[in-house]
């Protein structure tokens, strides 16, 4: 895992340099080139998750273990998504992202569960709740890309960064994709543990639960707006910075104190 999470890092991090270069300078490089690195960066990626993950006696559900695993869902998803969608600047932010946690894989403490701990109904509402982190993930960084380009545009500022981006109409349609099926897949991942948790709304997982809902009631507000008084640009970027924020605090923030300051499971 040493090896492969800290090659993966590496590639990550070449990705983003190559990329940054021809943002800067306009050269561009080998398409292919960079195809191929980026496969095998997943792949590495994919395998460190697994081994980090999975293990004989349990799964391993510690605050970096499912943060390397959530990343490779990004990534993974932010692929699958370029075949449909100029998304190529978000790599900026996801790679370097993805190339700490990493980094700080190997040396991380760990949390192990019992495989029989999990029902196929657990196993569910897991699922859906990385995916839906991870596709949220992509809508705040999206977010944060429409951010920076409404502001240069509202100053009149035109570099080669905001030249090589799409109009904002359509960044703004991305973004609104994004949060849609962010926000099913979260409305899944709540429906889910309601059903098949028994404590979700016990003492410990309280606070998680209940921010969770918060956020679920913003990213709801914010597309209601979109769709019935044409929220736009800056009113959908805070909306979707806070929900986001109030979603992570909920479930990283609370794994953060308990396993890194109290060093509870």
């Amino acid at each position: 895992m040493l090896v492969t999470s800290l090659t993966a890092a590496a590639l990550y991090l070449l990705i983003t340099g190559l990329h940054w270069r021809q943002l800067r300078t306009g050269k561009k490089f080998d398409r292919q080139l960079l195809q191929v690195l980026t496969l095998l960066a997943l792949v590495l990626h994919g395998y460190s998750a697994w081994v980090a993950v999975q293990s004989p006696e349990g799964i391993n559900f510690g605050f970096f273990k499912v943060s390397v695993l959530i990343f490779w869902t990004i990534n993974l998803a932010f692929v699958l998504s370029l075949a449909r969608r100029p998304l190529e600047n978000l790599l900026l932010i996801l790679y370097p992202l993805s190339a700490v946690t990493l980094l700080i894989l190997p040396s991380a403490p760990g949390n192990i569960s019992p495989f029989e701990e999990f029902s196929t109904g657990m196993l569910a509402h897991i699922g859906s709740s990385v995916l839906a982190y991870s596709v949220l993930t992509l809508a705040t960084c999206q977010a944060a890309v429409v951010a920076l380009q409404d502001y240069r545009l509202h100053h009149h500022y035109t570099g080669k960064v905001l030249q090589l981006l799409p109009p904002l109409q359509l960044m703004e349609t991305m973004l609104f994709e994004l949060l849609w099926i962010g926000f099913i897949l979260l409305s899944l991942s709540i429906g889910t543990g309601l059903l098949f948790l028994e404590d979700m709304f016990a003492q410990h997982l309280a606070h998680k639960t209940l921010l969770t809902l918060c956020a679920w009631g913003l990213f709801a507000m914010l597309l209601w707006g979109r769709h019935y008084l044409g929220w736009r640009s800056q009113t959908a970027v805070r909306l979707t910075l806070a929900g986001f924020a109030v979603l992570m605090l909920g479930y990283f923030g609370s794994k953060l104190v308990l396993e890194l300051i109290l060093q509870r499971a």
